[in-house]
């Protein structure tokens, strides 16, 4: 039975809000916040259970929100309209949040498997299309270097699409962690080099790391890596690193299924 909330002062409701806002809440809590009908019923399809949800009245009652909480068991408190859209990040949408527990990944991650890396890329929306992509070709495991945009936060969340819930995510790793155990090809996204992904023999596990938006990758992993590039005849300097690594990826997924 869905319960009301009526105070802005509610500690649930101060919950919610501090999990959306503040990075460092969501870290101390083991916690995050999914917004949206399909997040969240890509989340229960995943064999997971929110720790609760949120909504209003009319979005209880709305056809996609009551398809996407069939499955779910855990309790559901309704606020007000008002409320909801002073919490929501998202603005315009039909109303339905959830809190949900992060994963706790207990093993290191695979030396032999294909790999994306992202170094230093803050945009939510970046990360969360290169997510998205690295799913949609297979990929199973993404590494994350100290000062990318948070893999969790709710602005990646709703770029990723439900990306997450097929992904290992292993996040805050420094630099000189990551590369030294890898026994297959490791190859970064450069607008400087001459090597064409189109050259490359994708066939086999690799790792791609793709580079904060205006630096590139960082030199200490550049160095270890092989430097390739987009060919971009039009004359452009630099594609946007969603792009870029969403090309690299889908060539190797071509090359794969030729």
């Amino acid at each position: 039975m869905p319960q009301y909330i009526e105070s802005k002062d509610n500690p649930k409701l101060k919950q919610l809000r501090g999990l959306i806002e503040h990075a460092s809440l969501r870290k101390k809590q083991q916690q995050t916040v999914l917004e949206g009908a399909h997040l969240i019923e890509s989340y229960l399809h995943s064999g997971k259970q929110p720790d609760c949800i949120f909504s209003t009245e009319q979005g209880l009652n709305h056809p996609e929100n009551q398809d996407a909480l069939a499955p779910t068991t855990c309790p559901i408190y309704i606020i007000s309209e008002q409320m909801y859209k002073s919490i929501s990040p998202l603005g315009q949408s039909t109303p339905l949040m959830a809190i949900i527990a992060l994963p706790q990944i207990q093993s290191p991650w695979l030396a032999t498997v294909d790999t994306l890396i992202l170094d230093r890329i803050q945009d939510p929306g970046n990360v969360g299309t290169l997510l998205r992509s690295a799913a949609a070709v297979g990929i199973q495991q993404v590494l994350s270097t100290t000062g990318t945009a948070s893999l969790w936060s709710p602005k990646v969340l709703r770029a990723a699409m439900g990306a997450h819930f097929s992904l290992q995510l292993f996040e805050m790793i420094e630099n000189q962690d990551i590369l030294q155990n890898f026994h297959i090809p490791v190859y970064a996204t450069s607008s400087h080099r001459p090597a064409s992904i189109y050259q490359l023999d994708l066939s086999s596990p690799c790792v791609w790391i793709l580079g904060n938006e205006g630096q590139g990758v960082h030199p200490e992993l550049l160095t270890q890596a092989q430097s390739v590039t987009i060919p971009q005849p039009g004359g452009q300097e630099s594609l946007n690193v969603a792009i870029a690594g969403s090309v690299c990826l889908f060539e190797m997924m071509r090359q794969r299924l030729v």
